[in-house]
């Protein structure tokens, strides 16, 4: 297999490791958002939180595989990614670490005032990255400052306040209001009696406006930054799914919504890399500095050794990651918390289905 082939397959790969991370950890987010939204006491706020406690950090991994196959297959992306956004993704970063920790101790201690101060943890440190990713891959599509140094290496030539532009913003408008409603309906999917009635709700709402949003982010992308034409076609597919998302919502099918819905959450993944290609990360100032899969990739052999890697690997994190789903696939009510002031959430004796 040629290095260029390996070049295009890693880059197929990382967006792929993207779209597991936007389809699980993208509901992920929105529950946590709508948490003190959809749960009206203590009871229905643990039965949310139980949905995700055996998941959220599964979840995760994918964002730790998508970062560490960056690095090694796309050093330069990598590291002018890190070098320009840092502000930003140190937000993420520390919104993740904050949005665990909330998860692992609000049931540590059965004081009221205890776990709704987590509860406030885990909705902001859900909303700021749902926000922020938006942002984030916005910025990449569009092109970012980066300039030629010294050595000829590519540097980003701004600052946190340079990546708040209007099209960044409406991109991180876009992957809120689509991770909220992915959440509603993941709720809708995993619960009973109200909590599944005001998330259907919540997620035909927010589900409209995320669908007005993300048709006008799709656009003002492919008419004004994409490399390819082909990247219609993704779109295209997102916006479909959509539709159906809000359809099987609005007659209860919360099993065939979910699907759509991750399958819109993939397309708008595909799409963004389809109109990136082959750029990685484009300069907004000089196209000479832009980085492409060619001039950010690393050696073949590198690249050969990761693909062995991942063709041993992937299967073996794939069957534990559907394992999982399957064993707490059950709907989850308030009457089945036997106690919801304390206990750890990722024990599945301690919830009766």
């Amino acid at each position: 297999m040629s290095w260029e082939t390996l070049q295009i397959i890693w880059f197929v790969l990382i967006a792929v490791l993207w779209i597991g991370y936007f389809v699980l950890e993208g509901f992920d987010f929105g529950v946590g958002i709508l948490l003190r939204v959809v749960a009206k006491d203590e009871a229905e706020r643990r039965t949310v939180v139980t949905t995700l406690g055996p998941v959220w950090d599964g979840n995760e991994v994918w964002l730790l595989v998508a970062g560490g196959a960056t690095f090694a297959a796309f050093p330069e992306w990598y590291a002018t990614l890190f070098s320009g956004f840092y502000l930003a993704l140190l937000l993420i970063l520390v919104a993740l670490i904050v949005r665990g920790v909330a998860f692992e101790y609000r049931s540590k201690r059965g004081s009221a005032v205890w776990r709704n101060r987590w509860d406030w943890a885990i909705t902001i440190a859900s909303f700021l990255p749902a926000l922020l990713w938006g942002v984030a891959f916005a910025n990449i599509a569009k092109g970012t400052p980066l300039v030629l140094d010294a050595n000829g290496n590519s540097q980003f030539d701004g600052n946190l306040f340079t990546l708040l532009n209007p099209y960044a913003l409406l991109g991180g408008l876009v992957t809120l209001a689509l991770f909220t409603t992915h959440g509603a309906v993941f709720l809708a999917l995993k619960t009973d009696g109200e909590i599944r009635v005001r998330a259907n709700r919540i997620a035909g709402q927010v589900g409209l406006v995320a669908a007005v949003l993300a048709v006008a982010f799709g656009l003002w992308t492919q008419l004004a930054y994409s490399q390819n034409a082909i990247s219609w076609l993704p779109l295209v597919v997102a916006v479909l799914a959509w539709l159906a998302v809000l359809g099987a919502n609005r007659v209860g099918r919360e099993g065939w919504a979910f699907v759509f819905s991750a399958v819109t959450q993939a397309g708008v993944v595909v799409f963004l890399f389809a109109a990136l290609y082959p750029y990685v990360m484009p300069s907004s100032i000089d196209p000479a500095a832009s980085l492409t899969i060619t001039n950010a990739s690393s050696t073949e052999y590198t690249l050969k050794v990761m693909t062995i890697v991942a063709v041993i690997m992937t299967p073996v994190v794939l069957a534990y990651q559907a394992w999982t789903y399957w064993v707490f696939r059950k709907r989850l009510s308030p009457s089945q918390i036997p106690d919801v002031g304390r206990g750890s959430l990722d024990l599945p004796h301690e919830v009766s289905v």
